[in-house]
């Protein structure tokens, strides 16, 4: 290993503070946190560290002047690393350095009141409101703000009072033994929950918390688009903090009711048409009611079941950009389950005329198909 004052920087009559503060400088220029992935600095932060250690220590360091390395021994001691020199680990004096609490650093106010909550809700919305967007009212229960005491939860002409646990600060410190001296960690404190303050006299209203349950109701803008499953969010519309802490937010899930003529498929609609045998195999025209009024609609003669029409830009709006879906007409060809004599006589010459056979073939052609839809 090099010299010791070499690694530090400082002449073998350095003083005590000047053997300090050089060695917080290289130790701020090495430290592992500072240098990621760099093994080489690591060791080097490793060697500067023995060597305050030994030469901040007025016995171990005239043992140094006056044997070398050998007076001290190699390493330090069995079992001792970085870790063990600052009674702590590598992120104590890191933090310190560069501006924890603590040690010459800078200390740390109160977290302040906790941030309240976020809160989600389903809104159960109509199929035409998930389509063309609207605005409808939410209801909950939330925890808001208390009007008695202002969200201060303090009692009637009374104020909260500074924590005597952490002296207002809202953390409590520890302090520790380390090779720079007196190490100081933080963490909020326990008493008054890093608020900094205590309510010597509680709210009747809140009783202290600064917040209070009551129903809320919300109007929600629904955009053209939502299906179930989307999620809109409300910044700031969920449960108030305690003791004035910032709202939470709302999420607002979507469940879109079903429709009894249209399904959805994605931003596509989809309706079934119904026909007759007559129609499909004559053609016709019809009226088809769409979200946007009547749109002409033309059966062409011997369409088939299931044949598809589209309509362009009539279905539901892009959510995330211009445009639209269309609107699918899929045709249905209903069979009659009930016929007149005539029907079945007009239908039997036509299946005779086509060479088709029907019935069951025990009786009259025109006896079985009677029968049949008696």
């Amino acid at each position: 290993m090099a010299d010791f004052y070499e690694l530090l920087g400082v002449s073998r009559s350095a003083s005590p503070d000047e053997i300090k503060k050089a060695y917080r400088k290289r130790a701020r220029e090495l430290h592992p946190d500072a240098n990621p992935g760099d093994n080489q600095a690591e060791a080097r932060f490793k060697e500067v560290a023995r060597a305050y250690q030994v030469l901040s220590d007025d016995t171990q360091r005239a043992r140094y002047d006056q044997f070398g390395e050998a007076g001290v021994g190699a390493t330090g001691g069995a079992g001792s690393s970085a870790d063990d020199l600052f009674g702590g680990g590598l992120g104590d004096i890191f933090e310190t350095f560069f501006g924890g609490g603590g040690g010459g650093g800078r200390q740390r106010g109160p977290s302040g009141p906790p941030r309240g909550q976020d809160v989600e809700v389903i809104a159960d919305i109509d199929f035409i409101q998930a389509v063309f967007g609207d605005q409808v009212d939410v209801e909950l229960k939330l925890p808001v703000r208390c009007d008695t005491c202002e969200g201060s939860g303090a009692g009637e002409n009374t104020k909260p009072v500074s924590c005597s646990e952490c002296d207002g600060s809202g953390q409590v410190q520890r302090i520790r033994q380390s090779l720079l001296g007196q190490m100081v960690t933080a963490s909020p404190c326990p008493r008054c929950g890093g608020l900094g303050e205590v309510i010597a006299t509680p709210c009747s209203s809140c009783r202290g918390e600064g917040r209070v349950t009551e129903d809320v109701s919300y109007k929600v803008d629904i955009p053209a688009g939502v299906d179930t499953g989307s999620t809109l969010r409300l910044t700031q519309r969920g449960a108030a903090g305690p003791r004035r802490g910032t709202k939470g937010d709302l999420y607002v899930h979507m469940r879109v009711r079903p429709d009894d003529a249209y399904t959805r498929d994605g931003n596509d609609l989809v309706t079934e048409v119904p026909i007759s045998i007559a129609q499909a195999a004559l053609g016709t025209s019809m009226e088809l009611e769409t979200l946007d009024g009547t749109e002409d609609l033309v059966i062409p003669p011997g369409t088939q079941p299931g044949r598809e029409f589209v309509l362009r830009q009539r279905g539901v709006p892009h959510l995330q950009g211009r445009g639209r879906g269309d609107l699918v007409a899929r045709v249905r060809v209903d069979i009659p389950t009930k016929l007149t004599d005539a029907e079945i006589e007009l239908l039997s010459t036509y299946a005779e005329g086509r060479g088709e056979s029907v019935g069951n073939g025990k009786e009259g052609l025109f006896s079985r198909i009677k029968s049949a839809f008696s």
